[in-house]
């Protein structure tokens, strides 16, 4: 038979398996659709049945997990009955997902994950075994060396193998991976194991025999369709963290900040009770300024707040929950101190750096070895300089106050600030710690806007007769607007989301006297501390929505004032 016969044969076999593959894969799906079907469906039916040990948040999501891939199978089978490209992209993204998610379970399932934190204890035994299979590999190396020597060579490669091989024998007994393999088969001793196994070899199956070519030239996938598979693939990893452990608990929290959930117990759907008594505020006019808010306010519901006058009538302030807006009120002064500090003088320092000057390179570093410390050891050297009778801040305030009493002749008291127990001074102590560990991040960011400055602009200005001023207010910030505005945001919700600081300088938490209470310290003391989880993730809304609002008035005037790029 002549070549060209022989492939049109060999290529007739193929399209045959292809086609046969393909029908397999329309039946696979319609019974994954059915299977999926009939899964929701009951948890969908035992939803009130309590004797079930699947948690109702958890039962939710199987729910709308299994809801959705019986759909998307229904849809796969059906494109790809129609040789549908967007048939073999459903059916290898269902495969995937599923393949995946076996093998995690039935990882957990064998007990592989805790054989591989045994392992971490035992693999020090198998150093030396490792090393003499590296010796193996070095025997065999040298023998490489022997070109005109074939007989020496195929001696050397011979050792080498049977050292590598006895290497590796004995590291499996020397950490205890043939003990644990036993442990493994045994833990075979139900149907689960056996189903999720019998599930990754059919979802692998499947999934490699959608993957192949012959099956994309039969599904008429194009080259555009192959790149965007192998792009998913690779973000894969990531997508899949990004769901389980961010998009997944984001949407969780919202659902459970319509309980009154405590994690352990009660789960009760109360709608926007939540919300209502974190934001339930009263506002009454007081007869004299010093009357008493129990006169004027349900004290069963109401505490006080705040006092104000307006044209000449004085009010009170009741909110039925206090600590939340103290809570707001910190938060957003810390900001006001924070974020101006931080940014302002990062501005400025970036544009001195950004110079010649000799030795820049050193204070940039300098300034940015704040940044990549850690906030736990930050937050104990400041602990420590901050302390009252010991620290090195008030020291030098005494150095200074002495310094001007001498040179002038006054009388300044020192004032030996107790800069973490008096509330006057706590929120600004924590705010200067953060612009000190915060400037040098923020100056790094601003140095690569000023870089990417082009410099004929300011040859430009220099020859239309632009001082040095000039330059920097019409050339350098408007140019930077876009980093400016990154590092504005930035910033600003890193602010909004004190909690590290607080939680490590003051004791008790929040103190003194709630004046460092913070929005993200208070949803942790609703949360882990009274184990309101339901209340708790109210708050984390709330807090999102104010971090929203200032990010979008941020966006807004950015845009409104324009940039240097449009």
């Amino acid at each position: 038979m002549t070549t060209p016969a022989l492939s049109l044969r060999y290529q007739h076999i193929e399209d045959t398996r292809t086609k046969l593959l393909l029908n397999i894969a329309v039946i696979w799906h319609v019974t994954l659709a059915v299977i999926l079907a009939v899964g929701s469906t009951f948890l969908l039916v035992s939803l009130a049945d309590a004797t079930i040990p699947i948690a109702g948040g958890m039962r939710l999501f199987m729910i709308i997990s299994s809801a959705l891939g019986a759909v998307g199978s229904v849809f796969a089978a059906r494109f790809i009955a129609k040789r549908d490209h967007r048939g073999r992209m459903l059916s290898l993204g269902i495969n995937y997902l599923g393949f995946v998610l076996c093998l995690i379970l039935d990882l957990h399932i064998l007990g592989v994950y805790i054989g591989l934190d045994v392992l971490g204890g035992t693999f020090k035994y198998g150093l030396p075994f490792l090393l003499l299979a590296f010796i193996g590999y070095l025997i065999g190396a040298w023998g490489d060396r022997y070109d005109n020597d074939p007989l020496r060579q195929q001696t050397f490669r011979k050792i080498s193998r049977v050292v590598m091989i006895a290497a590796g024998v004995l590291w499996l007994f020397a950490v205890g991976l043939v003990d644990g393999l036993i442990a493994l088969f045994a833990q075979f001793n139900g149907p689960l194991p056996f189903i999720l196994t019998a599930g990754i070899v059919v979802f692998g199956v499947m999934l490699r025999g959608m993957w192949r070519r012959p099956s994309a030239e039969a599904m008429h996938a194009k080259r555009q369709h192959e790149e965007a598979l192998s792009g998913l693939l690779f973000l894969s990893p990531n997508l899949f963290g990004f769901l389980l452990f961010f998009a997944v608990p984001l949407l969780f929290s919202l659902l459970v900040s319509f309980t009154n959930s405590d994690a352990v117990l009660k789960r009760d759907f109360i709608g926007l009770e939540n919300y209502r008594q974190l934001l339930n505020l009263t506002v009454q006019p007081l007869a004299a300024p010093d009357q008493a808010a129990n006169q004027v306010l349900d004290i069963k519901v109401f505490n006080e707040l705040a006092r104000f006058n307006l044209f000449g009538q004085n009010y009170v302030i009741g909110a039925e929950d206090k600590l939340f807006w103290l809570a707001l009120r910190n938060t957003l002064l810390y900001c006001l101190m924070a974020v101006p500090f931080s940014v302002i003088p990062a501005l400025l320092l970036a544009t001195l750096m950004n110079s010649k000057i000799p030795g820049m390179h050193f204070f940039r570093a300098i300034y940015f070895l704040p940044s990549v410390a850690a906030i736990v050891g930050i937050s104990l050297i400041w602990q420590w300089l901050y302390n009252a009778t010991i620290g090195y801040v008030n020291y030098f305030i005494t150095l200074f106050v002495n310094f001007v009493n001498q040179l002038s002749g006054a009388a300044l008291a020192d004032p030996k600030i107790q800069w973490l127990s008096d509330s006057r001074y706590a929120l600004i102590a924590i705010a200067i710690m953060a612009i000190w560990s915060t400037i040098g991040f923020n100056i790094v960011l601003f140095l690569a806007g000023l870089q990417s400055i082009p410099r004929d602009l300011y040859e430009a200005a220099t020859v239309d007769g632009a001082s040095p001023t000039q330059q920097f207010l019409k050339v350098t910030i408007p140019m930077l607007a876009p980093t400016t505005f990154f590092v504005l945001v930035t910033t600003t919700i890193l602010a909004m989301q004190l909690f590290e600081q607080v939680f490590i300088l003051t004791n008790p938490l929040g103190g003194p006297n709630n004046s460092t209470l913070s929005l993200v310290v208070y949803l942790y003391q609703n949360g882990f501390q009274r184990f309101r989880q339901g209340y708790a993730s109210a708050t984390a809304w709330v807090l999102f929505i104010v971090i929203f609002g200032l990010t979008l008035f941020q966006y807004r005037r950015q845009r409104k004032t324009g940039n240097a790029y449009e």
